[in-house]
């Protein structure tokens, strides 16, 4: 039997130039922009990312724009893309690059691997596309190609499986340097395009051929699902805090959920809200409208999200903490702010809004 692995590469790189996405706008060489748009795709469909991708590079057309950019800018840029790790972890990087590299974005996987937040898949991406690095990528929709071609079994996140991916990734690599653009693009494209999870478009996919789970007839059997669990379920009391048109948010802590996001204050339940105001930002508060209640939903769980309207009735002290600020809403929606909390800034309360003409 013919060993099918060196053609892999070519039927794939031959349909990519024939049929493969050509007018993503992060499709050049310039290895800073196409760092930024995979780091951005992660958990993000791409139609969602290219707005995003858009402003981040018009107003940081460089890796040293960035570098030098306030953290709070680049957070503003990202609000509404979720994991904010990510965008923190582009600062950090962004001036690494700046301080360990001269300016110049490094050239081998190895190097960028070494950079906050670039893991092996992406830094091979980077290298693949701008240096023509031969070298595998491994991201959702290529395990998704890859466990269908060789009938893999077992869920692609389990170590010894994704270990055996990675091989099989590395046997697949085309001869050519000249070859890698359009290989590592192929790989991404087919699992997007073709190789979709539910409705996989088998006849017109170059790998049909020898893929094993298109003869087989196991497409809807792979790649192994993740085994179910429970999802946990969280609850928090939110404060929207107002006093003569403004509202009250915190910077929240650099790591954990909305690192480094402003938001607004919370409260474990209703009873704690007043000893709470009372003790970290010296205010008496006035109840008003009890909101909606708003269901926001992670990765690993769900929170039930209970926003209450608060209206200062006196100040025992100025708000002194330097990571607490009274903000206009106009100016909090400009901030980096969390999705919820933008929703629930923007929300209309008996037919008006939620700060009336004042904000």
């Amino acid at each position: 039997m013919t060993n099918p692995l060196p053609a892999f590469a070519d039927r794939l790189t031959r349909w990519q130039r024939a049929h493969g996405r050509h007018d993503l706008p992060w499709q050049t060489d310039d290895p800073y922009r196409v760092w930024l748009s995979e780091i951005m795709l992660q958990q993000t469909q791409v139609a969602t990312v290219i707005p995003y991708y858009q402003r981040f590079t018009t107003s940081f057309p460089t890796v040293a724009d960035l570098a030098a950019a306030p953290l709070d800018a680049v957070l503003a840029h990202w609000a509404g893309l979720g994991y904010y790790t990510r965008a923190r972890n582009l600062h950090k990087a962004a001036q690494a690059v700046v301080r360990d590299f001269g300016g110049a974005f490094p050239r081998t996987a190895a190097q960028m691997a070494t950079l906050p937040g670039i893991g092996r898949s992406t830094a091979a991406a980077i290298a693949g596309f701008c240096f023509g690095e031969l070298t595998p990528i491994l991201d959702g929709n290529v395990k998704r190609v890859l466990t269908r071609w060789a009938g893999v079994d077992g869920f692609p996140g389990e170590k010894k499986i994704e270990n055996q991916l990675w091989t099989l990734a590395e046997a697949l690599l085309p001869r050519s340097s000249s070859d890698m653009p359009a290989f590592t693009q192929g790989m991404m494209d087919l699992g997007a395009s073709l190789c979709s999870r539910s409705k996989p478009q088998c006849a017109a996919c170059p790998l049909r051929a020898d893929c094993r789970a298109h003869i087989e007839g196991r497409t809807a059997e792979l790649p192994t699902r993740k085994p179910k669990k429970a999802v946990p379920e969280r609850s928090t009391v939110m404060l929207l805090i107002k006093h003569e048109g403004r509202i009250l948010l915190e910077k929240r802590p650099p790591s954990g959920i909305w690192g480094g996001l402003w938001s607004l204050p919370e409260a474990d339940s209703p009873t704690a809200i007043a000893t709470l105001c009372r003790a970290r930002f010296g205010l008496e508060v006035e109840s008003g409208d009890t909101l909606p209640t708003l269901l926001h939903v992670f990765t690993h769980f769900r929170l039930s999200i209970t926003p209450q309207v608060l209206r200062v009735s006196a100040s025992l002290n100025q708000v002194h903490e330097t990571e607490t600020q009274w903000f206009q809403r106009s100016e909090a929606l400009k901030a980096g702010i969390p999705t919820p909390v933008r929703k629930l800034l923007q929300m209309k309360v008996k037919q008006a809004d939620l700060f009336g003409a004042a904000s």
